[in-house]
């Protein structure tokens, strides 16, 4: 028995220092930590239970001189702040990272473990896409992961971390899940690189900028969340794990606060002082509102006119929506439309109450909004909001025009509760544009028509646009005061618990992609 011992830890120790020599120190010199280094600083200390460790590609006749453990990527399962995690760390030091068959089907067994067993996966990605050597069975491999990512998408968070080089169908698999990571210039993520572009295009660009964390956190949003360094990242994933479930059916667990459900927000109350179209910014609303002023926000660099992100209230984990007057006014507009349709299903998907902070004076208008499908990507939010479940609760902060006014989680379309301030203007159209619409005739043959456009205009805002013409027919549930905002959306929440809506039978809804 001794001697098959020796040959087992012989084994595992060539498994734990796969990578050649080489390979390591190319990683290390990069500033970039080695796969089990990522574990390591992702879990809980001694918590990792390493799965195929001894696997081995059987591609004999492809070339391939070599035969290294684990075949390229560490799998298995821990827990991170004692909750259970299932994981995979592409290893950039073995074979570039390259996925094989044998790679595929460690990723496949993972990920059919955490999907059986009701437990978040997260991927650390940092290889060279498919095997060239393994051919078709390369990309087979790839399809039976993109197979079982949309087979468990809405039934178990799915994390992915892009850590290194991120090319052609390997992006694909990104692209499914829930939340995707990447660390400024280390991350990057094409289908072709810069190389195929030049021949194909005669564009010359950089491989930062065609696919860097900056590129895709700005300009397309492929990706979520960025930060400066691997463990910043990875410390966000643990921060994001904590506001979501295990799975579709349960709830996201509640974390101890010191913080009073009931305590007020003064500084609320002052909040546009005398200048009702000053541009606040709206993050000052929602640091006030949540839990110790906390607010993770979710694509904090696209779209940036409306704001999403997870935030607490008296310990329970929510889904935040806000228009953000400082940036385009706050409208809505294609890439805000496509950011918070996602963020809104999302949070539907892992039984997330969804709040809604409204300031929204339309939709942007123009040509080049029109011709790119503005109507067809408003309606995804609009799809997004009407279809979800969860708890919803929405307050009109201020401008509330039009069918912006609407999507946003209006009564009308399934909010629980709906709340206004009295600062809230609710109307079909901005009431300096209603007025000239209305009493055109009259303006035209005023003496004085600044003066009596005054006058008009104020008769409209407190005859029609008042929040008060949509509370006496129930459109909105409550003017509150601004201080109290927080207390009101915690006792809707608590009541809003026990909140049931069946569902119609049938195969799936037909989102206007």
């Amino acid at each position: 028995m001794n001697h098959q011992l020796d040959d087992l830890k012989t084994r595992r120790e060539s498994a734990l220092t796969a990578g050649t020599e080489r390979a390591v120190q190319r990683q290390q010199s990069n500033s970039k930590l080695l796969a089990r280094e990522r574990l390591d600083y992702l879990l809980d200390a001694g918590s990792f239970h390493e799965l195929d460790m001894l696997a081995r590609h059987r591609a004999h006749t492809a070339g391939l001189n070599t035969r290294p453990y684990t075949d390229g990527v560490v799998t298995g399962w821990g827990t991170i702040n004692k909750r259970k995690v299932f994981v995979f760390s592409q290893d950039f030091t073995v074979m570039g990272g390259a996925l094989g068959e044998v790679f595929a089907e460690k990723l496949h067994k993972v990920m059919d473990l955490s999907a059986m067993t009701g437990a978040p996966i997260i991927g650390l990605n940092d290889g060279a896409g498919a095997r060239i050597q393994e051919g078709v069975a390369s990309l087979n491999g790839y399809g039976g992961i993109f197979y079982r990512n949309v087979a468990a998408s809405g039934v178990i968070p799915q994390i992915s971390v892009i850590l290194g080089p991120c090319a052609g169908g390997a992006v694909y698999s990104p692209a499914i899940t829930d939340f995707i990571f990447m660390v400024r210039e280390k991350s990057h993520m094409f289908i072709t690189g810069p190389g195929v572009v030049k021949t194909v295009t005669g564009e010359d660009v950089t491989l930062e900028d065609l696919g860097g964390a900056k590129s895709h956190s700005t300009k397309s949003g492929v990706t979520a969340f960025t930060a400066d360094s691997e463990h910043a990242v990875l410390d966000d994933v643990k921060t994001l794990l904590g506001f979501l479930p295990d799975n579709n059916l349960e709830s996201a667990p509640r974390q101890e606060t010191t913080d009073p459900y009931d305590r007020p927000c003064p500084k609320l109350n002052d909040l546009f002082s005398d200048n009702f179209n000053t541009h606040y910014d709206i993050q000052t609303v929602l640091t006030e509102v949540f839990d110790d002023g906390h607010f993770f926000e979710y694509h904090s660099s696209w779209a940036t006119n409306i704001v999403c992100g997870f935030a607490r209230i008296d310990g329970h984990p929510v889904g935040v929506v806000a228009n953000q007057p400082q940036v385009l006014s706050g409208v809505l507009n294609i890439n805000s439309c496509e950011k918070a349709a996602r963020f809104v299903r999302t949070c539907d998907a892992f039984n997330l109450p969804l709040i809604t902070f409204v300031d929204i004076p339309g939709f942007l208008p123009g040509i080049d909004q029109e011709h790119r499908g503005i109507i067809r990507h408003g309606a995804k939010l609009l799809y997004a909001y009407c279809e979800a479940t969860v708890p919803r609760i929405s307050v009109v902060v201020r401008r509330a025009y039009g069918s912006g006014y609407v999507i946003m989680d209006s009564k009308s379309i399934g909010s629980d509760l709906s709340f206004a301030w009295p600062s809230a203007q609710i109307s079909v159209m901005p009431p300096p544009q209603a007025v000239e619409i209305i009493h055109s005739e009259e303006l035209a043959t005023s003496s004085n028509p600044a003066l009596r456009r005054q006058e008009l205009l104020a008769d409209y805002i407190g005859k029609t646009a008042t929040p008060y013409v949509a509370a006496e027919r129930g459109y909105v549930d409550e003017v509150i005061e601004p201080s109290q905002t927080r207390k009101k959306i915690a006792v809707g929440l608590s009541m809003l618990t026990s909140k049931q809506r069946e569902v119609v039978d049938r195969k799936h809804g037909n989102v206007p992609i």
